[in-house]
């Protein structure tokens, strides 16, 4: 008989959808990994094809869509869950060494593209969601500044099709549009300090964190809404370099780029912490207009206050590959490897334990992020902690990831939207797919 060695009979209980405390540590090899997520990659591949969908209704061109068929959202098209779907789609094409479901890809994260961009408004702003049916399909009226608009992720999705479809050609007539959407977000969103601030609370991606959900319109300037733009900002400006833009367009893209990622750094990392957090920037000196009648005095120095709420968006300028390295040791050091604040048994919760919000009660307006794992968090620290090189994380959250997913799947036969972070417990939404995919990319 086999020895039991400690790593496989950690994998075995967490498959089994059993927590012990030794699993908030444990590392696993690649191909220990492997092994564990194969029901995974064969549920994948028999499934993954259904979230590729033909031209319809309002969608003239191909699409994706973010679950599976006949399940919630499944006839809808959504902002940034289609460049997750479609990045974990093109990681199923890298696990099956399919280049012709890789094309197939390519053309339906283009096709939903250009069905965002055939709904654009005069103003370059989009949809969050759209259904076949309806261009905003949960009436978010995404053409007024006054309210929120897409995530900006469109030169991401742009840029991910012409890397996996080898073709850049289709993305020139583009172009200008996708720059005008990321300009959009500049023309009502930017705060004086650089960095850019929801219009409102709707529809922010982390539905409900703290530091932007219930607080007033155009006062949060969220590391999510920041660290999306200076990615797509960034992919903007690969697109534009591929495709031979004037040499003056990109100079200025640069240094719009540039200027939010000092921005993000400036303004949202916290030394005494060692994290990086989204700040409030309400800050302003009213005395000239309120006590015009004393001497100014000391002149206020500061421009926003952190809002010192800890949740897994503090990971994201090491995702973008912002943070020093030396922020990035500390970061890690003090509020990941430390405790189980933010490390949980099956993930990243998505706000720390530590803080007053955190539930893992159900609800779906808005979703719940007040701790909960999704794996769109885990994937986000799993590629900051990679990126860093801290190899022994990276690895550690690769095999939670797959547990998780794997123990939802045996006991669901599916898989679902976000998971308890100490028992594993589905609590959303059977038959999500989504960003779930992104587990491939961690194997």
């Amino acid at each position: 008989m086999r020895h039991l060695s400690r790593r496989d009979a950690i994998a075995a209980a967490l498959v089994a959808g059993v927590a012990p405390a030794a699993a908030i540590g444990a590392v696993a090899t690649g191909g220990d990994r492997r092994a564990v997520a194969r029901p995974l990659i064969d549920y994948f591949k028999a499934y993954g094809e259904t979230l590729l969908r033909p031209a319809q209704g309002l969608f003239r061109e191909p699409s994706i869509a973010p679950t599976l068929p006949k399940q919630q959202y499944s006839a809808e098209l959504w902002d940034w869950d289609t460049l997750w779907t479609a990045r974990g789609l093109f990681a199923l094409a890298d696990v099956r060494g399919d280049a012709a479901f890789r094309q197939r890809v390519a053309e339906h994260a283009r096709g939903s593209l250009i069905n965002f961009l055939d709904n654009q408004s005069a103003q370059g702003r989009l949809p969050i969601v759209m259904a076949s049916t309806d261009k905003d399909a949960n009436r978010f009226p995404f053409d007024d500044p006054a309210r929120n608009q897409a995530k900006p992720v469109m030169a991401q999705l742009a840029l991910l099709a012409v890397e996996h479809g080898g073709d850049s050609a289709w993305c020139a007539p583009l172009i200008d549009r996708i720059a005008r959407f990321d300009d959009s977000w500049y023309a009502h969103n930017e705060s004086h300090t650089g960095l850019l601030v929801w219009s409102n609370d709707v529809a922010i991606g982390n539905d409900n964190d703290p530091t932007t959900f219930g607080r007033p319109p155009f006062s949060s300037a969220n590391l999510l809404l920041n660290c999306l733009l200076y990615q797509d900002l960034r992919a903007l400006g690969d697109l534009s370099k591929r495709l031979g833009r004037p040499a003056a367009e990109r100079e200025a893209l640069a240094g719009r780029t540039e200027k939010l990622g000092t921005a993000i750094l400036t303004q949202c990392w916290d030394a005494r912490d060692a994290f990086f957090y989204s700040v409030d920037v309400q800050c302003a000196d009213r005395r000239a207009e309120l006590i015009t009648n004393v001497e100014r005095g000391m002149a206020m120095s500061w421009s926003t206050v952190p809002l010192r709420i800890q949740q897994f968006t503090g990971f994201l300028p090491m995702w973008c590959g912002l943070a020093t390295p030396a922020q990035a040791e500390a970061l890690v050091a003090r509020n990941y490897r430390a405790d189980d604040r933010l490390r949980a048994a099956y993930g990243v919760r998505t706000l720390s334990s530590r803080e007053r919000m955190y539930t893992m009660a159900f609800s779906s307006n808005p979703s719940n992020w007040l701790g909960p794992v999704w794996i769109i968090a885990n994937y986000f620290v799993w590629k900051a902690l990679s990126a860093y090189g801290f190899r022994r994380e990276a690895d550690e959250l690769a095999d939670k990831t797959v547990a998780l997913l794997a123990a939802s799947l045996k006991s669901d036969g599916s898989l679902n939207e976000y998971y308890h972070p100490d028992t594993g417990k589905p609590l959303s939404h059977k038959g999500f797919m989504d960003w779930n995919l992104l587990v491939l990319e961690m194997l």
